[in-house]
């Protein structure tokens, strides 16, 4: 198929071929192997035009823990690998081939096959970030990691206590995977796996009226102003991630043709729905907050109090006051990023600095939930009637943008544990440690959330873009992979960017399934 470059994309063919190894080995593999892997399913976008970035990568600083695929090689799996994408803000183009870069560096081989770790030093998986693993990785070619990674959680015994060890959405993010890779099927073997997992929870953590309770740490949210090491607390996180895993069992369950755990599961989302939006709402603060063990609320609003909406839960505009505080500078709105407390209370930043505080500092994994949680409100009826919040797909760019520019560190691209609220700079960042920290998301955020595609299980595509119609020119994302079809959607307000027409559209192998004039939302069957 022809594809027609960009300008920008003969600048990156230009500088590549200058390249005295992305570019001759791309023309020597070209010329000797025919085709590139990336060939069959990329119709505008060209992989040569960005390789100067991982370039940059494999360069800017000492290779500390080599795993499965080392920098050498990071390149050619990222060509096979990844969809491609391109939009006119450089550091938001850079910052997703470094994201990739870094996710890969976290794939490690062990004798039962590929798994994804937390930390490159601690090359045991942590199930913290799990869900964010499955949501970032269902966008890759090749699903045998993730397979791999899955079946290393629910293998045995062990690695399930392993499992519980932090709050986890497994199941929903098993389900969400499934709707990208268009396989739901696939997970009817796990289905046993899961319900038993769920119970294992009940008999940990719930209490007699029906919410569970969690340690702060336990949350992977150590040091909260609401949270203890000790105290029993109910927190709107884990409730939040245990009303998903039911639904996602009940759908499964449906799915598998029994319907007695489907209706068994259906009930219990249903019951912990109304406990966490009747007993986690704190109507005078406006806001879900943890719930002491004394059964008196913490008195202070964190930023897991947007995780319900992460769920679909809050679909009542009662609930919609919240997301006033994303933008209150009183609230959770700082130069640095959204805070984890609010900063108007009288803790925060209290609890000191080096010791994984959420007492306020900028946690990149809790900005990702909170992204995914505002593009849900925004897309619900409560946030497209904008009250009585008022936000818009601008107050989600901005965020986003911020996201974006933070993750840096000297001058280059950086991801680590979290950050100053003010100033940016990285806490317990630097060290062997913490560099690229994969415990959280964004090359999904971008496919999910500003592009818009929201993955169902019928075959059809749905888009719902956030990008504000004003805030760039073009983008595209290219070779993404969506029920066993290749997707690309391209944005160019006057189709001279990319020359393959103007507006809006959505492809599927090659041929546009639909265009809009404008950047709107769009539907589409597969073919």
């Amino acid at each position: 198929m022809t594809k027609y470059p960009s300008l920008r994309t003969l600048r990156g063919c230009l500088r590549a071929i200058c390249l005295p190894w992305f570019g001759y080995a791309w023309l020597i593999g070209l010329v000797v192997g025919g085709q590139p892997a990336w060939a069959d399913r990329l119709v505008v976008l060209h992989p040569i035009a960005f390789a100067h970035y991982v370039e940059h990568f494999n360069t800017m600083e000492d290779e500390n823990v080599t795993n499965a695929i080392p920098n050498a090689q990071a390149w050619t799996w990222l060509q096979a690998q990844i969809p491609f994408w391109d939009c006119p803000d450089e550091s938001v183009v850079e910052l997703y081939y470094y994201r990739w870069w870094s996710f890969r560096k976290h794939i490690e081989a062990t004798t039962n096959g590929y798994v994804l770790t937390e930390f490159l030093t601690k090359p045991q998986p942590i199930s913290s970030a799990l869900g964010f693993h499955l949501a970032e990785g269902r966008w890759l070619q090749d699903q045998a990691l993730l397979d791999d990674y899955v079946r290393y959680w629910l293998r045995d015994e062990k690695t399930q206590q392993q499992l519980h060890k932090y709050s986890s959405w497994l199941a929903t993010a098993l389900w969400q995977r499934g709707l990208v890779t268009g396989h739901s099927k696939a997970l009817i073997p796990l289905l046993p796996a899961l319900v038993a997992d769920y119970r294992q929870w009940e008999a940990e953590r719930q209490t007699a009226n029906g919410l569970f309770w969690q340690y702060d740490v336990r949350d992977a949210m150590e040091e909260s102003i609401s949270g203890s090491r000790t105290n029993k607390n109910l927190r709107p996180s884990i409730n939040s991630y245990m009303y998903g895993n039911a639904r996602a069992i009940a759908q499964l369950a449906e799915l598998a043709g029994d319907p007695v755990t489907a209706k068994e599961f259906e009930t219990k989302a249903r019951e912990l729905k109304q406990g966490i939006e009747n007993q986690l709402w704190n109507g005078a603060a406006g806001f879900f907050e943890v719930k002491r063990d004394d059964g008196q609320f913490s008195g202070v609003r964190e930023e897991i109090g947007f995780i319900p909406w992460l769920f679909g839960l809050a679909a009542d505009t009662k609930f919609s006051v919240a997301w006033g505080e994303l933008t209150n500078e009183l609230g959770f709105a700082a130069p640095a990023g959204i805070t984890t407390a609010e900063r108007r209370h009288p803790q925060f930043r209290t609890h000191g600095v080096g010791h994984c505080e959420w007492d306020g500092a900028v946690w990149p994994f809790a900005t990702s939930q909170t992204l995914y949680a505002l593009a849900n409100y925004l897309r619900s009826p409560a946030g497209l009637t904008g009250s009585p919040a008022a936000l818009t797909q601008q107050d989600y760019f901005r965020a986003f943008q911020v996201y974006t520019r933070v993750q840096h560190a000297d001058g280059k691209p950086y991801i680590g544990e979290y950050l100053d609220e003010k100033t940016g700079a990285w806490i317990n960042g630097k060290g062997g440690r913490s560099r690229y920290y994969n415990h959280s998301t964004y090359a999904d955020l971008i496919i999910t959330g500003l592009v818009g595609l929201e993955p169902v299980q019928d075959a059809k595509v749905v888009v719902k873009p956030l990008l504000p119609a004003a805030a760039w020119e073009y983008f595209c994302l290219d070779g993404l992979p969506y029920h066993g079809h290749s997707l690309t959607l391209l944005w160019d307000r006057d189709g001279q960017h990319y020359g393959q027409g103007q507006g809006f559209s959505l492809w599927a192998d090659g041929k546009v399934l639909v265009r809009n004039e404008a950047l709107t939302p769009m539907e589409a069957k597969l073919p």
